[in-house]
């Protein structure tokens, strides 16, 4: 009985050790959206991020008003006309890395990564599958991804979606890990 608790306890302490959360604020999320009448990209960089090295899962929270604008003026627009910024004040992503042990946290390399989850916009939750990388380097993570987003799909409607904004916005993820 007493070596069967020992080994209970050994191998506990060793998927703890084996988990590794990683987390940063500092992540990156822009989009771009082109339409004929103009481009318009934006970006954040005070993305905030979590990933669980063992179960896959990752999460990124974000200030709608953390994107910057080329000017003053489109981003004001943007959070007033169709972000609508003040009723809508935060988008996030849950989800899962489904292939997440094919990823080597121990060795440098670049591993392709599919995400699935349900990103939360303009008070609306959809589910998202995405296609990226998790780059290992020095010992840290970096998750890479790029999809579109239907805007109508978010409740983003008006005169502008079509012509102002696309109907479809690619969004880039960008977020270095410690």
């Amino acid at each position: 009985m007493l070596r069967f608790l020992i080994l209970i306890v050994i191998l506990f302490s060793t998927t703890l050790v084996q988990a590794q959360l990683y987390s940063t604020r500092s992540g990156v999320v822009s989009f771009f959206s082109s339409t004929p009448l103009e481009d318009i990209e934006a970006k954040s960089t005070s993305v905030e991020s979590k990933l669980l090295s063992t179960t896959g899962q990752v999460s990124f929270l974000m200030l709608i008003k953390s994107f910057r604008f080329p000017n003053q003026e489109m981003e004001d627009h943007a959070n007033e006309s169709y972000l609508e910024s003040d009723k809508y004040p935060k988008a996030d992503f849950r989800g899962t890395i489904t292939n997440i042990k094919a990823i080597n946290f121990k060795k440098e390399g670049t591993y392709p990564a599919i995400v699935k989850g349900t990103l939360t916009m303009h008070g609306v939750t959809k589910p998202v599958t995405a296609k990226g990388s998790v780059i290992v380097k020095n010992g840290k993570p970096t998750a890479t991804c790029k999809f579109p987003v239907q805007v109508t799909d978010f409740g983003i409607n008006g005169s502008i979606v079509g012509k102002e904004l696309a109907r479809s916005i690619d969004v880039t993820v960008n977020c270095q890990y410690q």
